[in-house]
């Protein structure tokens, strides 16, 4: 259950550093702008906020990156503690964007899905050894 655990958390990683791209370094572009559902002003206009909001996704994903890497290592605790921070604090802001917006519950369940799925995956092997 472990290995399905980080597998899953590791997939709400790739998810946020592929929302990271978008949002910091393709924001302005057509394929970001129609993802975004942006007119050409309105990603211009947005685009520092983007950018911003991108790197908290990246960070997102490291928090959980790290963790993987530092379970691996024999730091069982101390990995978990860190892909547990990173999933919820993901699961948080889907919630928050599905409570903001509610035309996004697609991306909001995007975001979601896989961190709480890994979430539940990681803290059932945790207490099943």
């Amino acid at each position: 259950m472990l290995i399905a655990a980080l597998t899953v958390t590791g997939i709400a990683a790739l998810v946020h550093v592929y929302v990271f791209v978008l949002e910091s370094l393709l924001w302005t572009t057509p394929r970001a702008r129609t993802i975004f559902g942006l007119d050409e002003q309105t990603a211009r206009t947005t685009a520092p906020m983007a950018f911003n909001q991108g790197f908290y996704n990246l960070f997102l994903a490291l928090e959980i990156v790290a963790g993987i890497v530092v379970h691996a290592t024999g730091r069982h605790t101390v990995g978990a503690v860190l892909v547990l921070v990173g999933t919820l604090s993901m699961v948080g802001a889907g919630i928050v964007l599905l409570a903001s917006d509610r035309s996004k519950v697609r991306p909001a369940l995007i975001q979601i899905l896989p961190a709480l799925i890994g979430s539940l995956l990681l803290i059932a092997s945790l207490t099943t050894d």
